[in-house]
């Protein structure tokens, strides 16, 4: 099977290099520098969701290609295909802390059809697409990560108690009335995340908590990056009310799918599960 290894060292944490690895318009713009298209179901990816590339390999001739996320979390992505002209193909994405940022390697695995004409291809052809996509790639998460690093940051609570989740409905804007998402807010100049997500809840659900990690990776949205921290309610705190939301509920880990969630925090609904699950009160690594 062939394997082809590229690396490039982003000036950025582990979280939010996850955070544009997940972010399809990223992948996007990527892809167009080569002449490819990518569409996605949703801005941030989540495992189970299935991306669609028309890969360009002559002039006015695209090859259809579907891949499938199978992980994500701030070590890394892997892709597997679901259909192309390819017998297999997995994307193993790792990330390495340094002194000096983020290592990023990217791994690649394939089976080729047509015996020896399917490996002269790769040689030809296949390697040299795959090069060029993954420095694109490369130059696209240097660009975004600068922009990423220096954004406003949003915090959301992952409320948790007795293994139930805390999630908010939303009122505003028009366009996002109805739906859940997990509370929270802006952190306002010269505040620490964890003050905010104190703050937020007592301002949005008159009540107290006490902060208990970090969750996820960081998630790329329009109002700069969001990013999820976990939470308990303090002791003899009152029960969240609902101030700013139209209602607050609590669900435990088998109702997360039916839940009409905001977009950016469907991202997260794996890692929730798994915190759910595992009864403790933070996942500070997923």
């Amino acid at each position: 099977m062939p394997v082809l290894r590229s690396t490039v060292l982003i000036d950025a944490p582990p979280r939010t290099v996850a955070g544009l690895l997940r972010d399809s318009d990223v992948a996007a713009a990527a892809l167009q520098r080569c002449g490819h298209r990518l569409s996605a179901p949703v801005r941030l990816l989540a495992p189970g969701d299935e991306i669609r590339v028309g890969t360009r390999i002559g002039p006015g001739v695209r090859v259809p290609v579907r891949t499938r996320i199978e992980a994500v979390s701030p070590a890394g992505m892997t892709s597997t295909l679901v259909a192309g002209p390819l017998r297999e193909l997995t994307h193993t994405v790792t990330l390495t802390p340094t002194g000096a940022g983020t290592l990023v390697l990217d791994e690649l695995r394939w089976t080729s059809p047509l015996g020896l004409l399917g490996r002269a291809a790769d040689v030809v052809l296949l390697r040299r697409l795959m090069l060029r996509i993954l420095a694109a790639r490369s130059d696209v998460l240097v660009e975004r990560a600068a922009e990423l690093v220096a954004a406003p940051v949003v915090v959301a609570t992952a409320l948790l108690r007795d293994g139930l989740l805390l999630i908010a409905q939303r009122t505003r804007p028009p366009a996002l009335a109805g739906r859940w998402e997990l509370p929270g807010g802006r952190v306002e100049p010269g505040e620490k995340e964890p003050d905010a997500v104190v703050r937020e809840c007592r301002e949005e659900l008159a009540t107290a908590v006490r902060v208990t990690g970090r969750l996820g990776t960081d998630l790329p949205i329009d109002a700069g990056v969001l990013r999820v921290h976990t939470a308990e309610l303090d002791a003899a705190a009152p029960d969240p009310q609902a101030l700013e939301h139209a209602a607050v509920r609590w669900v435990g880990e088998d109702e997360l799918v039916e839940v009409d969630w905001v977009d950016a925090d469907r991202a997260v609904l794996a890692v929730l599960a798994a915190l759910l699950r595992s009864g403790v009160a933070a996942v500070e690594g997923a």
